[in-house]
């Protein structure tokens, strides 16, 4: 079905794979066509509750963007912008997932690539993996990812460093700047990420949804928006039909049978 990715769906969880390992899993304008599409699909597919986001191989996860097919000598000025207002695309249909996206960040994540991994919910990196944003050793800056590692990070002077200068972190720092959540041997890798989509599978899909979504909603509101934000979103929370089947299994001591209403 698809050209440079790989999708399959097992046990409620939807695995989205960059597949072009003799390319470094580098973004082409047919990937960002086809990750688009593959997130629709997944998002739209009432038997998946959480996808996984990975690249080929074990060397790289994603080396950023294709430069060869983005920017070669036949694109038009026009092409190439349009190419960069999909890849702006592709963040804001990450951003408005139904469902929590889990990066398995397999090898290095640089430029693009650590865009993507920075946009997933949470990121579970093997211990061997390098981040970096090396656009500036070619005449260029990461300014479309910039929107969301700001986000996430916890010290924004060092990523600024990172940018300006193009040198890579290991993933123990990117664990210290809150770009990772997890950081694991990687042998351990596909233990963590299973253990992870499996807690997120067992949720109300319901309840995921909307607190995914005011969690990104709030990120940019004034403090005192956002709480009387957060106070409408619990009113609606609570007439979900979830909530009394989470609270009736509670007292009955027993696991929820969601309905995702």
């Amino acid at each position: 079905m698809y050209q440079t990715i790989m999708a399959e769906a097992k046990d409620k969880v939807g695995r989205i794979t960059l597949s072009r390992e003799e390319r470094r899993n580098a973004i082409s304008p047919t990937m960002m066509t086809e990750l688009l599409d593959a997130f629709r699909e997944y998002d739209d597919d009432s038997d998946i509750l959480a996808i996984v986001l990975t690249g080929a191989g074990s060397k790289v996860f994603c080396a950023g963007a294709d430069f060869g097919e983005s920017m070669g000598a036949t694109s038009s000025f026009l092409d190439r912008y349009e190419g960069q207002r999909k890849f702006v695309e592709l963040f804001k249909i990450i951003k408005g997932l139904k469902k929590p996206l889990v990066g398995r960040i397999n090898g290095h994540a640089l430029g693009g690539g650590l865009g993507l991994a920075s946009a997933c919910d949470i990121v579970i990196a093997a211990e061997d993996c390098r981040f970096g944003t090396p656009e500036i050793n070619v005449g260029l800056f990461p300014y479309v990812i910039m929107a969301t590692l700001i986000r996430f990070s916890s010290a924004p002077k060092r990523l600024l460093e990172m940018m300006l200068i193009g040198e890579r972190l290991d993933a123990k720092e990117a664990l210290q700047l809150g770009l990772v959540n997890y950081v694991v041997p990687r042998d351990q890798l596909d233990a963590k990420v299973d253990e992870i989509a499996g807690k997120i599978v067992k949720k109300s899909p319901a309840i995921l949804r909307l607190g995914r979504r005011a969690f990104y909603t709030m990120r940019d509101m004034e403090y005192e928006k956002a709480l009387e934000y957060l106070c409408s979103m619990l009113a609606i929370n609570t007439m979900a039909e979830d909530v009394a089947e989470g609270i009736a299994a509670f007292m009955e001591k027993r696991e929820p049978e969601w309905k995702g209403k």
